[in-house]
């Protein structure tokens, strides 16, 4: 297997075989903004001399109400990441999700500020860095409109800070009494954290999520209303070192002056209308894209070859091998180990093994003289050449063998299997009229119980035309006079030999026949043979002979020896057979469910730190699911496959649509027009690095649209457009679990 012609990890946006459309849109101005209105209405009428006459009608105010200082925990659609999570977070850039599509754009964020400027935004603080909240655990100082409106030096003061400045004309009577939370900023983290106004627009949009809709031809249709949510992304990432962040969805309105020029010594007093916590672990630098790319890459880069992706134990060959040397290292690549052996004379040697996975298909075995093994011994491959054995397939019949030994249901249940198809095929063998009815006409109890309870069965009801008993009756009345008569039943028995009964298992139909003499001990034999087929019973060391075949943070693909998985079949059935009729009888239990064809083996820490992972993998473009799915250990992964994959790709868990950046240091850019929507492009930027993209001063906030080398403008140049869009903008940030691929060549 070889790596995709990309070398880092690839983004996904919905794991295999969801099904749903997400669009973002740009935002949703309202008609009218929040606020409180007035209709003035004056008419002017013109009396017979040609003079105005004048009259005002009675004004009518109006308000318009949406949410100001405190906001309905209910109408939150979802939290990233959800309130007091623990994970690595440290790439991640929080938002949250509100049922109301149109509340950040419900009212104007200041005087002469375009109506696409929210006039919320979502802050992220960390500890030590809140006054009133040292451990960023949601701590807030409650209050009255009124008195946060006071300010500092009123009557009540809430607390310490610059207070919104809003037009008291704004504000409705009733909403002095409003209670609301507040948080004090500091005047120098408030300057390093605060999004710029023309920023707040790129950190909102509309999120669509529906149902999948392949006919999107002809322009994109309008939005469904009841799919649409808005959405608020903070600007600043969570410390890479870890440690309690506190998320704040806070009111700017009232300080868009303070947004370009610095906050007052004093700080500012903001109203929080949501807050929740988490904790984020420290970033070791190491996440799922940096260990699936290993898996795939030596250096970042450069794809691993095939040679070094196969199961073997890597080998430094010489430059021209002689004879013996080919040979071993010809084995050694297809697999084998060489390992100590003890012959049956207690001579010590060498010998090659190699479990049921092959790094190249298995060598075709010459027809044997026996469809069968009936021992290790007829197992054993010699090498005459070289004096010394392939053992693998007679070690493959010895665990197969232990394997039954050690489990008692088993064993129990192919011993009665045995017995009691062997009863019914010497019936079979001695009674040829039950051979030649119907085997639907056939109960299992005719081929098991003794002739003579059937015998008494056919008195007791009789047969043709005779009533039920009649014949008992008549056989009874009869009995006394023919034996004082002399007479004797001389007719001769069928004599019954195992020859006959082997022969009966060559008639058509017998065999499945026989499988119902004991259907239950059948069904657990066949099922155990199953699991044995699938590997399920075999431990690591039978798989992986050598651990440095599988190195730890290592993929390796191999092949499926079917050979090496009939004989542990055929080791599996040897216990107690007795004679030929019994091995025979074990060709009843071979034809159960397929044998694995190929295998993917993992040996990383993704195994364990990521188990959700999900591997997919293709033959052409058909989707194949795997046979087996096995953890050995902690970090040993083991994906059995019905077929030989062309592709299999590894990708990050599946989690909610989130947005940040990846492991690698950079973002999957996407179409933004056409019919690929959404389809990426590739890694950005190139070299990977995203700090670049951050303010000065170590606040891990991003600079979108500011002074120096900001995002927007790069994103822009990189897809050629005069400016991106809000929803364009947030369809670049989608931080996607990432996937690697591998192609066979």
């Amino acid at each position: 297997m070889t790596t995709t012609s990309e070398p880092a990890p690839r983004p996904r946006t919905t794991a295999p075989g969801a099904e749903h459309r997400t669009r973002f849109f740009d935002h949703r101005i309202p008609s009218l903004y929040a606020g409180r209105y007035r209709i003035d209405n004056r008419q002017v009428l013109k009396d017979l001399g040609g003079a105005d006459r004048v009259i005002d009608a009675t004004p009518q105010p109006f308000d318009v109400v949406q949410p100001r200082f405190s906001f309905d925990p209910t109408g939150i659609n979802a939290q990233f990441p959800v309130p007091d999570a623990v994970g690595t977070y440290s790439q991640t850039l929080a938002h949250i999700n509100l049922d109301a599509p149109g509340l950040p754009w419900a009212r104007l964020l200041g005087d002469g500020q375009p109506g696409a400027v929210p006039w919320m935004a979502l802050l992220l603080f960390r500890e030590d860095e809140l006054p009133e909240d040292p451990d960023a655990v949601g701590l807030v100082k409650a209050g009255t409109v009124r008195r946060l409106l006071d300010g500092p030096l009123g009557p009540d003061p809430i607390g310490p800070g610059e207070p919104p400045a809003l037009p008291e004309e704004s504000l409705r009577p009733d909403e002095y009494d409003e209670e609301c939370a507040t948080v004090l900023v500091p005047a120098a983290l408030f300057d390093a954290v605060k999004p710029l106004p023309v920023e707040m627009g790129y950190l909102a949009h509309l999120r669509e999520g529906g149902r999948p809709d392949a006919t999107l031809s002809g322009g994109d249709p309008a939005p469904v209303e009841g799919e649409l949510n808005a959405v608020l992304v903070a600007n600043r990432f969570p410390a890479a070192t870890g440690g309690r962040h506190v998320a704040h969805l806070v009111s700017l309105e009232g300080f868009d002056q303070y947004l370009t020029v610095p906050a007052p010594t004093g700080g500012i007093r903001l109203v929080s209308l949501v807050s929740w916590s988490f904790t984020t672990e420290p970033d070791c630098g190491v996440g799922f894209g940096d260990l699936a790319q290993h898996l795939a890459t030596a250096d970042g880069t450069t794809a691993r070859p095939a040679d070094e992706l196969r199961l073997r134990v890597p080998t430094a060959a010489p430059a021209n091998p002689a004879g013996p040397q080919e040979e071993a290292l010809d084995r050694m690549a297809g697999g084998s180990v060489a390992l100590a052996q003890r012959l049956e004379s207690g001579e010590r040697t060498f010998a090659f093994y190699r479990g049921p996975l092959t790094a190249h298909p298995a060598q075709e075995l010459p027809d044997a003289a026996a469809t069968r093994l009936d021992s290790p011994g007829e197992a054993l491959i010699y090498l005459q050449r070289y004096g010394v054995f392939d053992t693998a397939y007679a070690a493959a019949f010895t665990a197969g063998r232990t394997l039954a030994l050690a489990d008692a249901e088993f064993r129990t249940a192919l011993l009665e299997f045995r017995s009691a198809a062997r009863s019914a095929a010497r019936r079979l063998a001695s009674h040829p009229e039950l051979a030649a009815r119907a085997a639907a006409a056939l109960t299992a109890r005719q081929l098991t119980a003794p002739l003579a309870f059937e015998a008494f069965d056919r008195l007791l009801v009789g047969g043709d035309t005779r009533s039920g008993g009649a014949r008992l009756v008549q056989a009874l009345d009869q009995a006394g006079p023919r034996l004082r008569a002399g007479h004797r039943r001389t007719a001769a028995r069928a004599r019954r030999t195992i020859g006959d009964a082997r022969t009966v298992l060559t008639l058509p139909g017998v065999a499945s026949l026989l499988t119902r003499a004991a259907p239950d001990e059948f069904a657990k034999v066949t099922a155990w043979l199953d699991a044995l087929r699938r590997l399920e019973m075999l431990g690591l060391s039978h798989l992986v002979p050598d651990p440095s075949a599988l190195p730890a943070e290592s993929i390796r693909f191999a092949y499926v020896d079917a050979d090496w998985v009939r004989a542990a079949v055929d080791g599996a059935l040897s216990v107690g057979v007795g004679h030929a009729l019994d091995a025979d009888l074990n060709a009843l239990a071979t034809g159960g469910g397929p044998i694995p064809k190929c295998a993917v083996l993992i040996n990383s820490s993704l195994v364990p730190n990521w188990p959700g992972s999900i591997a997919t993998a293709y033959r052409g473009t058909d989707l194949l699911e795997p046979a087996r799915d096995a953890v050995f250990g902690l970090e040993t992964r083991l994906l059995l496959y019905p077929e030989v994959i062309d592709r299999f790709e590894l990708a990050e868990p599946p989690r909610g649509l989130c947005f940040g950046i990846g492991d690698l240091g950079t973002i999957e850019l996407r179409e933004i027009t056409g019919d690929r929507i959404g389809h990426p492009m590739g890694e950005f930027p190139q070299p990977a690095g995203f700090a670049r993209f951050l303010r000065p001063g170590g606040k891990d906030v991003l600079n979108v649209d500011g002074t120096g080398d900001a995002l927007l403008p790069a994103l822009s140049r990189t897809h050629d457009v005069a400016r991106i869009s809000s929803a364009q903008f947030a369809l670049q940030m989608i931080n996607a679990p990432q996937a690697q691929t591998f192609s066979r060549p």
